[in-house]
C-alpha cells in the first residue's frame, strides 16, 4: 500500500476532505493564539514543530511590547521558539478544517519555561510521581449581549443590551428564544468537538450563563476550557451576537471560574473520608491556602479582575476554606467517595486556564509534599470576618497581588523563578499601562479597561 498523502492521512480519520490546519495555543493572558497552514506544511513540522516568534510572550493585551519583562530569551534577536502539536488534540474544527494545540519548546529542545500548558503537564507529572491523578473541572461564567461585535466596538464596549432580557436571575428558565437558541448552538459544537460539558444556566447578572465542563485530567481541561471559549466566541460571531469573558463587563456582577478538584490512587478518591475531609484533602487545603495570596496574580491577572473582590457579592475575599462553604474561598465537598472535592473559588472567568491550573496544582502538590496543614475552617460567613480572627484578606489590588507572588517562595520552586519574575514584570506593566494610558482607579469601570479586556483574552 501506497502511503498516504498529508491531506489524506488526516482527512481519512474524519472522512472529508482536508483544506487547512489551524494550530492553536495560547499567550500569557490566555487569548487563543495560532496560525493556519497548508496540509503539506502541516506533515513536515508535525513533530519537528513550528516557528513562531517568541514576542508572542513580549507583547501586552494592546500589542505593545512589555518593558522590563523578565523572561531572557526573547530579549536576545528575538528568535523563533517551536510550537510542537500534541497528536492527541487534533480535531475537525468544521469541513475542510483541522485544529490542533501544542505546547512551546526552545531550539534546544527543553520546555518554553513560562509556556502555559508545559506549565500544566510538569505540575501533573511532579503529582503523579508521588502517586496521585488529578482530575479537574471548571464552571465557566460569561456574558451575552444582543449587538455585535462590530456594533460593540463602536460603543466602545458600553451600554449593550444584555441577550434574554435586562434581568439576571439565577436557575430561571424563563430565558427569550435568542438566549437558549445561542446556548444550544454552542452545546451542540461542543459535542462535535469532543468536549464533554454537563451542564449551563441562567446566572445572577443580566445576560450572563454559566457552562460547567465535565472532569478529566488537568491537561485535557486547560484545552477543553480554551477552545470552549473560542466556540462561544465563533458562535456570538455567526448570530450577530457579542460575548465577553471579562471579569467585570458592566457595574454590575463579576464573572468568574470556578475549578474544582479531586486526587485518585489506585481508583480511589483520596479527599474522601467517612467522617469528613481526608487527610490528604486537609493537606492539599494547607497548600492552597498557603499559596493563595500569591496565586492572585495568576487567578485575577488583570486590573478589572480586583473590581470583583467585593463582600457579600459573591467572590472570595478571605483566604479560608470550610465545609461546603460557598462563601470560602475554597470549598471542601466531603462524605462520597464518587463525589468529594475542593472548589477553589478564586479565578475569575478572564484568566489564562492553564496558569490558573497550575497555580491550583503547584499547591495542592506543595500541601502534600510538605505536610502542611490546613488552619481552622470558616463555619460561618467568611465575607466581613473581623480582624481578630486572624483571616487574612485575598490581595485585593493588583499591586498587593504583585508583591504576594514576588516574594512567595513556595510558588517560585513550584511554578520556576523564571515564571514568577516573568509574570510579576508583566503585570507591572499592566498596572502601568492602566495608570499612563487613560485608565481611572476612581470609576467603576473605566473606558481603557473595556477596551482592553472585553474581547481578549
Amino acid at each position: 500500500m501506497s502511503e498516504l498523502t498529508p491531506s489524506e492521512s488526516i482527512s481519512s480519520a474524519w472522512k472529508v476532505p482536508t483544506k487547512a490546519i489551524r494550530l492553536e495555543a495560547t499567550g500569557h493572558d490566555g487569548s487563543f493564539l495560532g496560525k493556519t497552514i497548508t496540509p503539506a506544511k502541516f506533515a513536515s513540522g508535525k513533530e519537528s514543530g513550528f516557528a513562531f516568534a517568541d514576542i508572542l510572550f513580549a507583547i501586552d493585551l494592546g500589542d505593545e511590547f512589555v518593558f522590563g519583562d523578565a523572561f531572557p530569551d526573547w530579549r536576545g534577536n528575538l528568535y523563533d521558539i517551536s510550537m510542537i502539536p500534541d497528536m492527541d488534540t487534533l480535531v475537525e474544527w468544521k469541513p475542510g478544517l483541522g485544529a490542533v494545540i501544542g505546547d512551546y519548546w526552545l531550539r534546544d529542545g527543553r520546555p518554553v519555561p513560562i509556556c502555559p500548558r508545559n506549565m500544566v503537564r510538569r505540575l501533573v507529572e511532579r503529582l503523579r510521581a508521588l502517586g496521585y491523578t488529578a482530575t479537574v473541572a471548571v464552571e465557566i461564567e460569561t456574558t451575552l449581549f444582543e449587538e455585535s461585535v462590530q456594533q460593540a466596538r463602536a460603543r466602545g464596549y458600553r451600554d449593550l443590551t444584555p441577550l434574554g432580557g435586562d434581568t439576571g436571575a439565577t436557575y430561571h428558565l424563563a430565558r427569550s428564544k435568542d438566549w437558549v437558541d445561542y446556548m444550544e448552538a454552542v452545546t451542540d459544537r461542543l459535542d462535535e468537538l469532543g468536549i464533554t460539558w454537563e451542564a449551563w444556566t441562567d446566572e445572577a447578572a443580566a445576560g450572563q450563563t454559566e457552562l460547567n465542563l465535565a472532569p478529566t485530567d488537568p491537561v485535557a481541561l486547560g484545552d477543553f476550557w480554551v477552545r470552549t471559549k473560542q466556540v462561544m466566541r465563533e458562535v456570538a460571531f455567526e448570530q450577530d451576537r457579542t460575548v465577553t469573558f471579562m471579569a467585570k463587563p458592566t457595574a454590575g456582577f463579576g464573572q468568574g471560574a470556578h475549578i474544582n478538584l479531586s486526587l485518585h490512587r489506585d481508583g480511589e478518591n483520596q479527599f474522601f473520608a467517612p467522617d469528613g475531609p481526608s487527610e490528604v484533602m486537609l493537606q492539599a487545603v494547607g497548600g492552597l491556602l498557603t499559596t493563595m495570596a500569591g496565586n492572585t496574580l495568576l487567578s485575577l491577572p488583570q486590573i478589572t479582575s480586583y473590581r470583583r473582590l467585593v463582600d457579600i457579592s459573591g467572590p472570595p475575599t478571605t483566604i479560608s476554606w470550610g465545609v461546603n462553604n460557598k462563601t470560602a474561598a475554597v470549598r471542601a465537598i466531603v462524605g462520597h467517595p464518587k463525589y468529594s472535592r475542593l472548589e477553589y473559588r478564586l479565578p475569575g472567568s478572564d484568566v489564562n486556564p492553564y496558569y490558573a491550573l497550575a497555580g491550583v496544582l503547584a499547591g495542592v502538590v506543595a500541601g502534600i509534599e510538605r505536610r502542611m496543614q490546613a488552619p481552622p475552617q470558616v463555619d460561618d460567613m467568611a465575607w466581613c470576618l473581623p480582624d481578630d480572627t486572624g483571616v487574612e484578606r485575598v490581595p485585593d489590588s493588583i499591586t498587593k497581588a504583585i508583591a504576594a507572588l514576588d516574594g512567595d517562595e513556595v510558588l517560585r520552586e513550584y511554578l520556576g523563578d523564571e515564571f514568577v519574575d516573568f509574570w510579576v514584570a508583566s503585570r507591572r506593566w499592566e498596572w502601568m499601562e492602566f495608570h499612563t494610558k487613560g485608565g481611572d482607579p476612581y470609576a467603576e469601570l473605566s473606558a481603557w479597561e473595556s477596551r482592553r479586556y472585553f474581547e481578549f483574552p
